[in-house]
């Protein structure tokens, strides 16, 4: 009876690993051992950057809209801003609002101005 062996299976999984560690520095790169470890490392920081990812372009919209309700009215702040459209009925996310602040300075000026009629 011939003994079975796992050569193919072996030589794949290490080849998937170290595919996946293609650009790494030093044994990273081409030892199995460390290179599961980075692979593993770098799959973990790569599921929290997806969440933290989210987290900063809300940060960065939120900025992007502060900036542009002071520059179309100096007395008008961010959270004024957000509870005149929530009291005009205005439903649109921030992530549209920094892209009309940015991109159509006009349009953007018109929700302003009716977020402000809304607060008086």
């Amino acid at each position: 009876m011939s003994r079975v062996t796992s050569g193919v299976t072996t030589h794949k999984r290490h080849k998937k690993i170290t595919d996946q560690a293609k650009g790494y520095y030093g044994r990273r790169k081409n030892t199995f051992k460390v290179a599961t470890q980075a692979v593993d490392k770098a799959n973990q920081y790569a599921t929290r950057d997806r969440h933290n990812r989210k987290r900063n372009f809300r940060s960065l919209w939120i900025q992007r809209i502060n900036a542009a309700v002071r520059a179309n009215d100096e007395t008008l702040t961010y959270s004024r801003f957000i509870n005149g459209l929530s009291l005009a009925g205005i439903e649109v996310d921030r992530k549209v609002l920094a892209d009309l602040a940015v991109h159509e300075p006009t349009a953007f000026s018109a929700i302003v101005d009716q977020a402000k009629s809304a607060l008086s």
